[in-house]
């Protein structure tokens, strides 16, 4: 006898089988996440970037924002804030320092406006209104794995929060760089943008921005009818605007257009896109979205919790064996 104490046959045998039941269990579950995987990679690969059917008409609304008789009184942002029942921004809406600063749509905010240098008349600053341009074609609707947003007959494009999971992948997908993300809503994810007042339009009523323009600077209409104002303004005045009607072709059209006295460049619209919609410039690349998205966080989440299990036991074991020496 060398008073060593040996572990009975029995408890080996125990110890031994829950190892063995553990492995086989990890193994289980990582080859069961595999097989899912790969039934998620083939399924999605498939749908992800499927011809999408819009449902708007050629009849849709639209409008038309003349940049040459925007005064930056910001009566859009206002009206906008009360019909969305936004909260009140952190400068006055007459508060000129605002325009200190370049911004963009929050979720606070669907519209803002900026101010930029005139190069025809330094003491008359040129004014841009920025909001969604509701895309003919949208590639935040294409891009998105749940479909959560929709793309009306009226020209409008919607977006259902119920159906969002926080991906965020629309707000790349816009070549606008429109959709905002609600940060203080973190466990409830949630993309925050206009969306053409759609409660008001489809009713007979016009969007809260153009309602309450009081330079006639923002025009609501059919985007047909729109196209041909736009046209006729610029035909009639050529010194005033440039020959260029932005939105009318640019990333497959869309329901927002606008008129300019300067190159659309010198008041940052994005000049490099293409008169095809953006999905289609980027099938490739989609295709492969919703897989990472949905299918590989699931993955390793299932292969941590695998791995946590394991050392559950062990744990328990080592736990054993220090009371033993004690």
């Amino acid at each position: 006898m060398d008073g060593t104490v040996k572990k009975p046959e029995t408890e080996k045998n125990i110890s031994e089988e829950k190892e063995n039941t553990c492995e086989i269990s990890r193994r289980g579950v990582l080859a069961g996440s595999a097989t899912a995987a790969g039934a998620l990679i083939l399924g999605s690969c498939e749908h992800a970037y499927a011809s999408v059917e819009f449902s708007s008409s050629k009849d849709r609304y639209g409008c038309l924002t003349d940049l040459t008789a925007c005064v930056g009184c910001r009566s859009c942002e206002k009206a906008c804030n009360e019909a969305n029942n936004l909260p009140q921004p952190d400068v006055p809406f007459d508060d000129a320092s605002v325009f200190k600063e370049k911004r963009r749509p929050t979720a606070n905010a669907y519209t803002v406006v900026n101010q930029y240098p005139n190069p025809k008349d330094e003491s008359k600053p040129i004014y841009r209104k920025i909001q969604c341009n509701h895309c003919n074609e949208p590639g935040c609707a294409s891009a998105c794995p749940v479909h959560a947003y929709t793309k009306t007959k009226e020209g409008a494009v919607l977006y259902d929060e119920d159906k969002c999971f926080g991906c965020r992948y629309c707000m790349v997908a816009c070549p606008f760089y429109v959709p905002a993300y609600d940060y203080e809503s973190a466990l409830e994810p949630k993309i925050a943008k206009c969306i053409l007042c759609y409660d008001r339009i489809k009713t007979g009523g016009i969007p809260a921005c153009a309602e309450a323009c009081p330079g006639g600077a923002l025009t609501f209409g059919k985007r047909n009818d729109l196209l041909n104002m736009a046209r006729k303004k610029i035909a009639e005045k050529p010194d005033r605007y440039i020959d260029h009607i932005f939105g009318e072709h640019e990333a497959g059209g869309t329901s927002w257009i606008y008129i300019s006295g300067v190159p659309f460049a010198q008041l940052d619209f994005p000049t490099n896109l293409t008169k095809r919609p953006l999905i289609e410039e980027t099938k490739g690349f989609l295709s492969a979205v919703p897989v990472v998205l949905t299918v590989w966080p699931a993955f390793f989440g299932m292969v941590y919790a695998a791995l946590q299990h394991r050392e559950g036991p062990q744990k328990g074991q080592k736990h054993e064996k220090e009371e033993e020496k004690k």
